[in-house]
């Protein structure tokens, strides 16, 4: 009999000793010898979490990929550097091969794992199966909508492949979103509700109920949005997501933190609250303990990309200056509004906010004078030895965790939700949160009679959805869902936001790919044809 094997790729994580993905290493398994006990269970569960952190280059990381093709950013970088490949569509560099592999590759661990549960001995704790099961339908979900609203039209696979279905065709939208929402489901339905404060430390970064209720709501806004469908694919309607968004904000314990400028380690770096903090509703956690190896392909990579090009300004490390921030998004704030430079580095002295850094490296390519504050390198000496100190390496081992679904995020969601056919005081309620947090009132800075007088808050109407958006933009610039928020709503909307020509930085938008991006040519080759390209990329 053949005999399959499996890596289990178990890594520690970032300061934590406790973490729940710090474990021993274990080497390769017999597949048909493991997933015998609920401990061999863990640790194939252990393998699909891991798959959310792998960065293969770290131009491919899907946060960079969606800010550099939205109105945030141009692409930057060196002029010498391919990554040019991103200042407009319809260009054909096989870029997003190392995304696409990533991406199947945590699919198929997620499979794996649902497919080996039955297996195992569980005993009397059929519950614990049950979380099992729902975590990695969580992250398969997780996988799955982000590959839908990269590419469009992906192969649903459910099941770990052999060798007949190497070329399984793309599935149509509705297929694969209706898969998004019976796996969300399962999750709601079979995670506990625990507030946050009673979540143990060590298991941060594992899913829970809240954050597949978020990870749902934006599932649903998007494919109702984008296909201008009524409901997820039959799954959830509007009334049922607007719910369950309602009771996480009522019951899960997650709140604002008080000053925005906390949330960032390079914002704010005496009073950062740290990874894991009442904000964070899901995260995804990365590891520095690659130690340098480049072949481990984990930590958080992308974030060297985002650096000061060629040098160090404490506190910000060096890095490679992708993803140049556009003046657009610096000046769409409002004067007072603490997200502004809480998210983006003002080199220039010149301007309100600037920071003085004299950016020396000649190569620096569509140089704007503003690169991204939230998840920049950290550098608190001028030499870098905070890196060096944990034994890593500047480009190979940063690791800050990616909040992936922060509570404003939830408030933003459960406020468009409301929009039509809600409640529109919770709506209000909601969107107040955030903008009141963004211009001082949690944090003591003023008052609500001085953000009154100042004129700072907006009243909502069931029209309302454009400012909504737009709050999204400012709230969650460079956090990577802007993209999606432009193309669900149209590509009108889309290419009048992401089309720019001043001063030799050009961005465009190629509205005939429908805000797709290009299948990668070597899976097309792979497929024998079986994948199609999408349009605007033939």
């Amino acid at each position: 009999m053949k005999k399959y094997f499996i890596l289990l790729l178990i890594v520690g994580l970032f300061s934590c000793s406790e973490d729940f993905l710090d474990r021993t290493p274990t080497d390769s398994k017999v597949a048909e010898d493991f997933y015998k006990t609920p401990s061999d269970a863990y640790e194939g569960l252990v393998a699909a979490y891991d798959g959310l952190q792998i960065d293969y280059d770290g131009f491919s990381n899907f946060i960079l990929i969606s800010e550099i093709v939205s109105d945030n950013c141009f692409a930057g970088g060196g002029t010498g550097d391919a990554v040019n490949f991103l200042d407009a569509f319809g260009k054909k560099y096989d870029q997003f091969a190392p995304i696409w592999k990533k991406y199947y590759q945590g699919i198929y661990r997620a499979n794996l794992i649902l497919s080996k549960l039955e297996g195992v001995d569980w005993g009397t704790d059929s519950a614990l199966k049950a979380q099992y099961q729902a975590e990695a339908r969580f992250l398969r979900a997780y996988f799955y909508l982000d590959l839908a609203r990269m590419f469009g039209h992906v192969p649903l696979i459910t099941t770990p492949l052999t060798p007949d279905q190497y070329y399984a065709p793309q599935a149509a939208a509705e297929d694969v979103y209706k898969q998004i929402g019976e796996d969300l489901k399962f999750a709601v339905d079979n995670l506990p509700s625990t507030p946050y404060a009673s979540i143990p430390k060590a298991t941060y970064g594992r899913v829970t109920r809240w954050a597949a209720i978020g990870l749902l709501a934006r599932a649903y806004l998007f494919y109702t949005d984008y296909y201008q469908k009524p409901d997820l694919a039959g799954v959830y309607t509007r009334a049922q997501v607007r719910d369950l968004v309602d009771n996480l904000i009522q019951n899960s314990g997650y709140a604002l933190v008080e000053n925005v400028n906390n949330l960032w380690l390079t914002a704010a770096p005496a009073t950062y609250v740290g990874e894991d903090n009442k904000e964070t509703v899901w995260t995804i956690k990365y590891t520095y303990k690659a130690f340098g190896d480049g072949n481990k392909y984990d930590g958080a990579r992308w974030q060297v990309m985002i650096g000061l090009r060629n040098q160090i300004s404490v506190p910000y490390g060096q890095g490679w200056g992708v993803g140049t921030v556009s003046p657009q998004l610096w000046s769409a704030y409002r004067d007072g509004d603490k997200r502004k430079k809480a998210s983006i580095i003002a080199t220039t002295p010149t301007v309100d906010g600037g920071e003085g850094i004299t950016i020396t490296a000649t190569d620096q390519r569509q140089y704007t004078g503003y690169y991204w504050k939230k998840f920049a390198p950290y550098a608190p000496t001028k030499d870098n030895n905070e890196t060096v100190d944990l034994g890593g390496d500047y480009q190979l081992d940063n690791y800050q965790d990616y909040p992936s679904i922060r509570y404003a995020d939830i408030l933003l969601m459960g406020a468009e939700l409301h929009l039509d056919g809600g409640d529109l005081s919770k709506a209000q309620s909601y969107f107040d949160q955030v903008r009141k947090r963004a211009f001082g009132v949690l944090d003591g800075t003023i008052t609500d009679a001085v953000y009154n007088t100042n004129g700072y808050g907006i009243t909502l109407s069931a029209s309302s959805k454009s400012v909504i958006m737009e709050e999204r933009r400012l709230e969650l610039a460079l956090e990577g869902h802007r993209y999606y928020d432009l193309i669900r709503q149209g590509m009108s909307v889309a290419a009048q936001a992401i089309n720019y020509s001043n001063n030799g930085l050009v961005s465009t938008f190629n509205t005939t790919t429908q805000g797709f991006l290009e299948i990668p040519e070597t899976q097309i080759n792979l497929s024998q044809g079986t994948l199609i390209q999408n349009p605007g990329w033939e």
